[in-house]
């Protein structure tokens, strides 16, 4: 089920805030079974059978969590850290049998000219956002930062529809008061849904379009393509990606305000970075702090005495944040190409100058366009055909096609620029924020965003979330 998909917008969400608010007003007991059983409903109604994937994550790693939390209450810790090891195990073994087997099979047959069978595995939708998820709160009990003797709390944490599929991935001690004592305003679900709507509003007016333009070159044949069509392209992905997932994080943390939780950013105007350091602070900040805490630390950070040990650590960073990102050797290129490059900022301390900052935008900006070629790209093969294109290694400059979708799109690109700065935040706080007409206008726009998304959406235009896959 789509955020963006009228099931979703007519039916799911209307009778879920309905009953929440009426039938089982005041009794947070069964709101929160309420919430874990239409979340589990959310979860099965494209692909049923995958449900039982994500119960079997939410039992073992409660039950992991409930052994590791009574010994460490106890004073006895004898046993947590086996226990922890295994929850790690079980965790990354789900992960590895339905996202990287088949890979890692293909990969063995590639390299070493074996012919062993394939497995055909369908890949459960959000499988790396819940799983990770779930990983984090045994670990935090074993740290004594978290710990839940109720499975319907733990439940509801790991399968809580708003952020279940593409996050934000959420800390357990994020939302642990706010699963039995929140407190629902009225200030709190407006703002959910002036949130929301502008998720929706990235995803379908944004991304959607974004989409069509960054399909007809990607999906099309490389080798024939201009220098121009494959820059523009590559800068339609690139605002595809953003607007879709921003969108859907947007979307997530007003779905969350609208039932009382509070869940932390996960965007802050990633393409306005001066560094890939600041691009890496402002882009996914949720799967960010979490290789940060659960990875990065853990191997010793940055407070390393040697340099090499400190290299080390960002690879095995960099390593990881690609292969999560998907069974395919463009994401393992693609994280690693950041592992290089953040390298040379932290050597370099590039990332703290303040001087030639337009130059630190543009070689910024610069990486992050490649790095989403890479990262789009069908195989490694077909990223350097399509980036030698846009260096014009194709032999050929522009054609008509380039210019089509230019002038076809031209008020999207404007429009997605915009939106990838600050300046609507800002005109907003400076001219509309304290004015009751200012805030008949917001809400007018609002309204206005939602019947257009309305309209794309009744259309049946492209709407998938990239991070779906992920």
């Amino acid at each position: 089920m789509l955020f963006s998909g009228a099931t979703f917008l007519f039916l799911f969400l209307p009778f879920v805030i309905t009953v929440y608010y009426t039938l089982l007003r005041n009794n947070r007991k069964l709101q929160n079974i309420f919430l874990c059983l239409v979340s589990i409903v959310f979860y099965a109604w494209g692909e049923p059978a995958f449900v039982f994937v994500m119960l079997l994550s939410i039992t073992a790693n409660y039950l992991f969590g409930l052994y590791i939390g009574k010994r460490i209450k106890n004073n006895n810790n004898s046993g947590c850290k086996t226990v922890l090891i295994l929850s790690v195990i079980f965790n990354l073994l789900i992960l590895f049998v339905f996202k990287y087997l088949a890979f890692t099979i293909s990969s063995i047959n590639q390299f070493f000219g074996l012919s062993l069978t394939v497995p055909s595995i369908a890949l459960p939708i959000g499988i790396s956002f819940f799983t990770f998820q779930a990983m984090s709160y045994v670990v935090d009990v074993y740290r004594g930062e978290a710990y839940q003797k109720n499975i319907l709390n733990v439940g509801l944490y790991i399968s809580f529809f708003p952020q279940l599929i593409a996050g934000p991935i959420v800390r357990y001690e994020t939302v642990a008061n706010q699963i039995e004592y929140r407190k629902e305003t009225f200030s709190d679900f407006s703002g959910g849904v002036y949130r929301f709507i502008l998720g929706l509003g990235k995803k379908v007016l944004i991304a959607n379009n974004m989409a069509v333009v960054a399909d007809a070159f990607f999906d099309g044949n490389i080798s024939s393509i201009s220098c121009l069509s494959a820059w523009v392209g590559a800068v339609a992905y690139t605002f595809q990606i953003f607007f879709d997932f921003s969108g859907y994080s947007d979307m997530a943390i007003g779905l969350g305000r609208m039932f009382g939780f509070h869940f932390l950013e996960n965007f802050r105007y990633p393409y306005i970075s001066t560094s890939i350091t600041e691009f890496w602070r402002r882009w996914h900040i949720s799967l960010g702090t979490w290789f940060r805490d659960y990875l990065y630390f853990p191997l010793g950070g940055s407070r390393v005495e040697k340099k090499s040990r400190l290299v080390f650590n960002l690879f095995m960073v960099w390593l990881m944040t690609g292969i999560w990102h998907g069974a395919n050797w463009t994401f393992i290129v693609w994280g690693l190409m950041y592992f290089v490059l953040l390298v040379i900022e932290k050597q370099t301390g590039l990332h703290k100058s303040e001087k030639f900052k337009p130059l630190r935008y543009i070689y910024t900006i610069f990486f992050v366009i490649i790095g989403w070629v890479i990262f789009r790209a069908s195989s490694i093969e077909n990223a350097v055909e399509y980036i030698g294109a846009m260096f014009g290694f194709s032999g050929i400059s522009a054609d008509n096609s380039a210019l089509f979708y230019l002038k076809e799109n031209v008020f999207g690109f404007v429009l997605a620029l915009l939106a990838s700065t600050p300046v609507f935040r800002k005109l907003y706080e400076k001219y509309l924020s304290e004015s009751k007409g200012g805030q008949v206008f917001v809400a007018v726009s609002l309204i206005i965003i939602f019947l257009l998304s309305v309209i794309y959406i009744v259309k049946g235009t492209y709407n998938p979330f990239i991070y779906f896959n992920f």
